[in-house]
């Protein structure tokens, strides 16, 4: 068993997971979309990220570019708001682009998980 392919898939599917569960909810409110988990969400999508930094394969560049999506969309969330809260007001439209920007992240979580189920599988003993 290689320990490094564990916790990288650990923390893949940890980010799926974790995005999943902020994105799930009411998409007119922001009562059903923890803040805590979207921080959550944010933290282990870099952990993820930087893991997988030192793959020069084809496919890590991929899997690289994916989780580099999910980590943009989700801080762009975390910041709208953010702003939202303190400069203005949140409004339906702001909480719409919250949960489509985490919706984005988790799109992009899934492919990299697909990928990363898929290079595992084609890869030899």
């Amino acid at each position: 068993m290689n320990l490094d392919k564990v916790i990288s898939g650990f923390f893949i599917i940890l980010a799926m997971t974790l995005n999943f569960g902020f994105f799930y909810g009411d998409m007119n409110s922001l009562e059903s979309h923890s803040k805590y988990e979207l921080l959550a969400a944010i933290v282990v999508n870099i952990i993820a990220t930087t893991l997988k930094l030192g793959d020069k394969t084809q496919m890590g560049s991929v899997l690289l570019a994916t989780s580099l999506v999910a980590d943009i969309q989700l801080i762009a969330a975390a910041s709208i708001w953010t702003i939202a809260f303190y400069a203005y007001s949140i409004t339906p439209e702001i909480i719409g682009i919250i949960i489509s920007l985490s919706g984005g992240a988790l799109l992009a979580n899934i492919v990299s998980v697909t990928l990363y189920v898929g290079d595992t599988l084609k890869s030899k003993r």
